[in-house]
């Protein structure tokens, strides 16, 4: 790789990055297209990809962490009702067609981020509810759900758990997004990494390098801009960002 096509790459992956720590994910948006472009094949993209993406969790995480605002519990449990879904999700998508898999998760992430613009107060406000026996059950499994569809696909998860958690749990866009950007970007990817490599998924290493800086930094740039925002700035990110993406993946411009 000449330097052109190396600070690309990095300045991509910072962009990409910085994205999704600010609104809830989507940083395959971007990386994604990003490694095709620069010419790699699709599976050997998307294994590598997976595994630059745990530096953005961690980026992210660095950058909260300093907020002193987490629940330990609360994020305990978002990652551990989704650690079985992605396990399975990474084993279970080589049977369905690529074409279908990313053609129906687009059609779900502009039904998203309709949803968001169509009610202006979700989301403005933490109001704490489903907090019963019942309610943390029905929400073990929305979430396992949604860590099946991390494993399996390759961008966009992370705006799943931003809404489910501001819908059945309450809370506002800022705390939702903080949570999603620990457990998926640091967690759930993490646990997919693994899975996708030991799978045997190609990975261009010599790529990897400059690609979890530009993960790291955009991480922790993309959270600390996040952490000055109000919950209506986050809100009109997320929406953008899910239309954007949504559009992306239903035609195919990936």
């Amino acid at each position: 790789m000449d330097i052109f096509h190396a600070l690309a790459l990095l300045v991509g992956s910072i962009f990409a990055n910085a994205l999704a720590a600010f609104a809830g994910g989507g940083a395959g948006l971007v990386q994604m297209p990003l490694l095709l472009l620069l010419g790699l094949p699709f599976s050997i993209a998307l294994g590598t990809h997976k595994i630059a993406t745990v530096a953005l969790g961690l980026g992210a995480t660095s950058r909260h962490l300093k907020s002193g605002e987490l629940k330990l519990n609360e994020l305990l449990y978002v990652i551990a009702c989704g650690t079985l879904g992605v396990i399975l999700g990474a084993r279970v998508i080589v049977n369905v067609p690529d074409d279908i898999a990313k053609t129906l998760l687009g059609i779900l992430i502009v039904g998203l981020g309709i949803y968001s613009i169509q009610a202006p107060g979700l989301g403005i406000h933490h109001t704490p509810k489903n907090r019963s026996a019942r309610g943390y059950t029905i929400g073990a499994v929305g979430l396992c759900f949604i860590g099946f569809l991390n494993g399996s696909l390759t961008a966009g998860t992370g705006l799943f758990v931003t809404i489910f958690l501001i819908k059945w749990f309450g809370f506002d866009y800022k705390k939702a997004v903080t949570n999603a950007m620990i457990s998926v970007g640091l967690f759930w990817n993490s646990i997919g990494a693994v899975t996708v490599w030991q799978a045997g998924a190609p990975i261009k290493w010599e790529w990897l390098g400059l690609l979890l800086i530009g993960s790291f930094v955009g991480g922790y740039v993309g959270a600390h801009f996040m952490s000055l925002k109000n919950n209506r700035v986050i809100k009109r990110a997320y929406e953008a960002l899910c239309l954007l993406i949504g559009i992306t993946l239903t035609f195919g411009l990936f």
